[in-house]
């Protein structure tokens, strides 16, 4: 791999029109599942001859549907993640930790890992459903106000962690959303201290979660574990009683197993 990566070193190493084709497809998302193509055209910066013909390409593969106007991506486009998805080691690891864990404490548990400014998520073990959005493998949510994403960002240098959050769409989710990058760096600076991040309904109202880094063999963060939990009784402190202790030794059993 680390030879393949040196061989791309020159232009003629990259095909332009595949990169410019990605770029079109991670347009689309929850907010914007229906795009133009001038539409798509501004938000990835080609000219709009360019984004016609990817759109177009898309849509002749059967990865896109088109109404004359608008572009929507279709469900085939799902082979692409859920084929990588699959191919992952991490998620077939930590499946049955997850299911043992979510019987132990009767509550939905979910591993993810970072990428960008989100979290994905790679595993997942429900038992009710406690968020108004369903969450499977595939699903992203925000790191900086997510308790999976406080985690991995406290896991990263300081400086790497703050320029993803100054990158982060910090629009509020919720009246109790942090939306101060100052006022996150500081709880993500506490969930680096502690070893555990505490989300008190910032992503919706009604829903608390617990997090814990995962580490693997060689002491590497590679991974972050969750619970989350309706909003009753007590504040978000009860969740350290009540679930942290059985996340700590789901962590500690994943420790020895996760390369």
């Amino acid at each position: 791999m680390h030879h393949l990566v040196r061989m791309l070193n020159k232009p003629t190493d990259t095909i332009a029109s595949l990169a410019k084709g990605l770029r079109v497809i991670e347009c689309f998302g929850a907010d914007s599942p229906k795009l133009t193509i001038t539409d798509v055209a501004r938000r990835t910066g080609l000219d709009k001859a360019t984004a016609r013909r990817c759109l177009l390409t898309l849509h002749h593969e059967g990865y896109a549907d088109y109404d004359g106007k608008f572009f929507t991506l279709t469900p085939r486009i799902l082979r692409l993640g859920m084929g990588a998805l699959a191919a992952l080691p991490l998620p077939q690891l930590v499946q049955p930790w997850l299911d043992q864990l979510s019987e132990q404490i009767g509550q939905s548990t979910s591993v993810s890992i970072l990428d960008g400014t989100e979290i994905v998520y790679l595993a997942r073990a429900a038992q009710r459903r406690v968020m108004s959005i369903g969450l499977m493998p595939g699903s992203r949510l925000p790191a900086h106000c997510t308790s999976m994403g406080r985690v991995l960002l406290a896991a990263l240098p300081e400086a790497e962690a703050r320029d993803i959050v100054l990158r982060s769409d910090l629009a509020p989710r919720t009246a109790l959303s942090l939306t101060d990058p100052e006022e996150i760096m500081a709880e993500i600076a506490r969930t680096r201290a502690r070893g555990y991040a505490l989300i008190d309904q910032e992503v919706e109202l009604g829903l608390r979660s617990i997090a814990v880094p995962l580490l693997n063999t060689r002491g590497a963060v590679v991974a972050a574990l969750n619970t989350g939990v309706a909003a009753v009784d007590g504040g978000a402190e009860t969740l350290e009683t009540r679930y942290l202790p059985a996340l700590s030794r789901t962590q500690a059993g994943l420790r020895r197993v996760l390369p």
